[in-house]
């Protein structure tokens, strides 16, 4: 399961760019913040590679391995 926590995110969008599953896309809703942040639109992609938790300056983005919490 992915979580991006739209409070934390300043839509830089790092995680839609470095991606390598492509797993984000930009949403077109704007957050609380005045932004654009990812939006998860394709989980089943997920490699849990967790190269968006590092690229995110902000620390919005948690990976969790197990699928099942």
């Amino acid at each position: 399961m992915i979580h991006v926590n739209t409070n934390y995110c300043k839509g830089c969008l790092l995680c839609v760019e470095y991606c390598p599953k492509k797993v984000y896309v930009k949403s077109e809703k704007l957050s609380k913040k005045g932004v654009f942040p990812p939006e998860v639109k394709f989980p089943e992609n997920c490699i849990k590679c967790h190269l968006c938790e590092l690229m995110c300056p902000d620390f919005a983005i948690i990976v969790e391995d197990k699928d099942d919490k």
